[in-house]
């Protein structure tokens, strides 16, 4: 039973890291930053993502060497490019324990300008350099036992006990989200000002995907206090 429930609790938590990033919504900036402009054409945007890549990386990878120790600030930023993908960012470890950040082919197409495309990567950086899969993990696996434990002293089969674990870990995973989401936006809106893009200018990638709203459980923040961060963490610097 102990090892049926590390196994359990082990795809779980892979599955929690990997959903620990998504690209969401931010309200349009007002008055800080000119508008985004039409979409890139293929040559524009890819253009854009290699000079991005190449200007950001090395900032991020400075950042995470400052605010970390013993973490592995290699960034290896890459494109999934099955079809068919929807405009999307996630960052994750490779088996080496790598950080890599995904761009999807959609995301990339949809890029009006390059201060875009700097604010998604600085942004999933950041949810590396703060930690958030283990931590995600971490939440995951302690309301895995919680729901467990709670089952087994209500009587439950071991089915009823799979099942309260598999609960349990989702909402472990998603009790912080939301936080990890803002701490991803001022630490992206950092990497980003301090490669020479505007972060305002940039969230504005975000108005352009419908607002999550403030749902229980959600794994991400409303739109207006993703936007708050970002303009205060841009007046603080």
């Amino acid at each position: 039973m102990f090892k049926k429930t590390v196994l359990l609790l082990g795809a779980i938590v892979t599955l929690a890291a990997c959903e620990v990033a998504p690209v969401q919504p931010l309200p349009a900036p007002t008055g800080s930053a000119p508008s985004a402009g039409p979409r890139l054409s293929s040559d524009q945007a890819a253009r854009s993502f290699v000079e991005v890549v190449r200007t950001v990386e090395p900032v991020a990878e400075r950042e995470c060497r400052n605010r970390t120790t013993g973490v592995n600030c290699d960034f290896n930023i890459a494109v999934d490019d099955r079809p068919g993908q929807p405009a999307n960012a996630y960052q994750t470890l490779d088996k080496q324990g790598r950080p890599v950040i995904f761009f999807t082919l959609g995301l990339i197409a949809d890029a009006r300008n390059s201060d875009e495309l700097a604010f998604v990567l600085g942004h999933e950086a950041a949810h590396h350099i703060a930690g958030h899969i283990n931590r995600q993990q971490q939440n995951a696996v302690a309301g895995a036992v919680i729901f467990a434990g709670l089952a087994t002293l209500s009587g439950g089969n071991a089915e009823a006990v799979q099942n309260a674990q598999r609960l349990g870990a989702e909402v472990g995973a998603r009790r912080y989200s939301k936080d990890f989401e803002l701490e991803a936006d001022a630490l992206g809106t950092i990497i980003t000002a301090r490669s020479g893009y505007n972060p305002l200018r940039g969230a504005e990638f975000f108005t352009r995907i419908p607002d999550p709203g403030d749902k229980f459980l959600g794994t991400h923040p409303p739109n207006a206090a993703r936007l708050d961060v970002v303009r205060r963490t841009v007046a603080g610097l």
